[in-house]
């Protein structure tokens, strides 16, 4: 299937979902993320903060215990620059910094910005992915343009509440892999592919 294909498939599935289905898959993701990624060694991680009526996955349980039992982590947070079409990413320092903005996407009104070499794994949303780690988002491209400012070792970790498509047909030359993806049934790791 096409990005377009998956695009539509997906988000329709995610619309589909009852808000109990939604909580438990959310909560398992969230218990394989904690036991499938090593946090030890990460001092600064970026990750996205969910659109909760399109149902992304609720990053916020991450984050909460991030901050409580990994407080060496620095997480930090995207902010849309609408003048450059990329965006920026701030530390993150609590809900008094957050702003809703126009697409419904909470964001740091300000903060500390964080230098994107610095970044040592992101999170990032998806709506499908295939099993080479290729994935699909909204279309805009915000995170292939700034996945290609982090270092080349930066960790690259999809969230989805489904399985993996067999192939994207209409993958480009700029679009950036996965190295896993982290699932309600467990985790995916595109390097030992």
């Amino acid at each position: 299937m096409t990005k377009q294909e998956l695009r539509q498939l997906y988000l329709q599935k995610r619309m589909m979902l009852s808000e109990a289905e939604y909580g438990q898959l959310t909560f398992q993701l969230y218990q394989n993320f904690f036991s499938n990624i090593d946090l030890s060694f990460i001092k600064v991680l970026h990750t996205f903060l969910p659109i909760t009526s399109k149902k992304e996955v609720d990053t916020w349980l991450i984050i909460d215990r991030i901050k409580r039992e990994f407080p060496h982590v620095r997480i930090s947070i995207p902010k849309v620059n609408s003048k450059t079409g990329v965006f920026d990413s701030f530390y993150f320092e609590g809900l008094h910094q957050l702003v809703t903005n126009s697409w419904g996407i909470q964001e740091p009104k300000q903060g500390i910005p964080t230098e994107p070499e610095k970044i040592d794994l992101v999170l990032i949303p998806l709506l499908a992915y295939d099993r080479k780690g290729h994935r699909v988002g909204y279309g805009k491209g915000y995170y292939d343009k700034f996945l290609a400012t982090c270092r080349p070792d930066c960790k690259k970790i999809g969230l989805s509440l489904f399985e993996a498509e067999e192939k994207i047909k209409d993958v480009s030359d700029f679009d950036i892999r996965l190295d896993h993806c982290i699932t309600p049934s467990g985790e995916v790791n595109f390097n030992k592919r």
